[in-house]
């Protein structure tokens, strides 16, 4: 009758426990391959602060479904994160962490104790957009601006950015300079 009762163990919830052990220089050469470190740039209406623009920095691994359980585990190496597919009719799975605090919290450190290689670069502009956020640096005109010039100095100076930094960056410097409330000297 243990299954009836609902304290027995065989109705407990299962914590979330390592099938694999991953060695952090793995973690290191995988990321290397599969991983990326973005951040994207688009509209976003309640953006006002940041004339109508949202920075959302984003740590990524990609990996066939087949090898799903490797994507799982890093969410227990970091502790934080999720797995989903890259898209509905993909066959890729992902693994994202999106949130400043667990990016912060997790993710940086693990990188600088145990340094990339081959995104070594993109990684430390990554690291100090994000800490730069946490600091609210993106709310001001010059703090967005820099940040934005830092995202398009990563992953190859940008080649797969949609937009050109100008239509972002000084645009429209009496625009920018009403949203952010700075009235320009007569």
């Amino acid at each position: 009758m243990s299954g009836d009762n609902a304290t027995s163990g065989d109705n407990q919830q299962e914590t979330t426990v390592s099938s694999l052990w991953l060695d952090p220089r793995w973690i290191v050469g995988f990321v290397d391959g599969e991983g990326c470190f973005s951040v994207s740039i688009h509209r976003n209406a309640f953006a006002v602060r940041a004339g109508g623009w949202q920075l959302h920095p984003v740590f990524h691994v990609y990996q066939h479904m087949r090898y799903r359980s490797v994507l799982d585990e890093l969410v227990v190496v970091f502790g934080c994160g999720r797995v989903r597919s890259k898209g509905p009719n993909s066959s890729v799975m992902t693994y994202a962490v999106d949130s400043l605090r667990d990016l912060e919290r997790s993710v940086l450190p693990f990188f600088e104790e145990h340094p990339l290689v081959v995104k070594r670069d993109d990684f430390q502009i990554f690291a100090g957009i994000v800490r730069a956020m946490r600091r609210k640096e993106h709310l001001t005109a010059e703090g967005f601006d820099r940040l934005v010039r830092l995202a398009y100095a990563m992953n190859a100076q940008g080649k797969q950015r949609s937009r050109p930094i100008d239509e972002i960056v000084g645009s429209s410097e009496t625009a920018r300079q009403v949203l952010f409330g700075v009235v320009p000297e007569q």
